[in-house]
């Protein structure tokens, strides 16, 4: 969704280098847009990784400055609550059956994000994922901090989404489809990734009905703070798909009757 214009209470105004104001001076839930915490700065590669570390991510539109976020609460997805609905459940294993589908990762990190940029979608005008933007997650994405996971059908990219990773620390930033459910096959990707290797968390960031759908849910601040000082310095999984982990959706307690 596009970005929402800051209101006109005054902010912290970083300089590239500048330590981040603590989350819990980010505006409140009372306040005209909540969760902004500071402007300006820069998105390099180490600015970025600070940022995550501490539960704050970019969120601007084309004309704005640098804008720093960190709402309270947060919407995560804890990967043992993902909802396998029925219909994705059948969607997903007619992918998984049909030998022209594949999941790929890190293969067209730079289509995916560009495609995420500009996928037209309902209610929007413009996007929050602007050149700067793609520029900078596309060197999170060199340094090896930034991942996509990739739906591709006879050789064609259709659905995606990106994340950024820190150890074990895990956050969707977007997604994209050309063709129905192409982009919740990846997320389902995403999190059977996710529990072959003991990562227990993704966050969200912003509440949609469409994540809430999948079974993600609100929480804490301090509690995704606390969850990624836990795990950031862990040792990182290989960035990588393997066909057997999709049985890792499969189980009795995550897959609706």
């Amino acid at each position: 969704m596009p970005a929402p214009q800051p209101a006109d209470r005054e902010l912290p105004w970083l300089q590239p280098g500048d330590p981040f104001p603590p989350t819990s001076s980010a505006w409140g839930s009372n306040e005209r847009a909540p969760g902004l915490l500071a402007a300006g700065g820069a998105l390099d590669v180490e600015t970025l990784i600070r940022a995550y570390r501490t539960a704050v991510f970019p969120w601007f539109s084309s004309g704005q400055p640098i804008l720093w976020w960190s709402p309270d609460p947060r919407m995560v997805l804890l990967t043992r609550e993902f909802r396998l609905h029925r219909s994705l459940r059948k969607t997903t294993q007619r992918f998984v059956d049909d030998l022209a589908c594949e999941i790929r990762v890190d293969t067209a990190f730079a289509r995916t994000i560009q495609a995420c940029a500009a996928i037209s979608r309902p209610g929007q005008s413009g996007t929050w994922i602007v050149p700067d933007m793609v520029d900078a997650y596309q060197n999170l994405h060199a340094a090896g901090f930034a991942h996509s996971i990739e739906t591709w059908v006879r050789g064609e990219l259709v659905g995606g989404l990106y994340c950024v990773a820190i150890g074990k620390a895990v956050f969707g930033e977007s997604m994209f489809t050309l063709r129905p459910d192409a982009s919740k096959i990846a997320l389902a990707a995403l999190v059977a990734f996710c529990r072959q290797n003991g990562i227990d968390m993704i966050d969200c960031q912003q509440n949609t009905r469409h994540l809430a759908s999948l079974g993600a849910r609100e929480m804490p601040r301090e509690n995704l703070l606390k969850h990624v000082q836990n795990v950031a310095d862990l040792a990182p999984p290989a960035w990588h798909f393997d066909v057997s982990w999709w049985d890792k959706l499969v189980t009795p307690e995550q897959v609706d009757a």
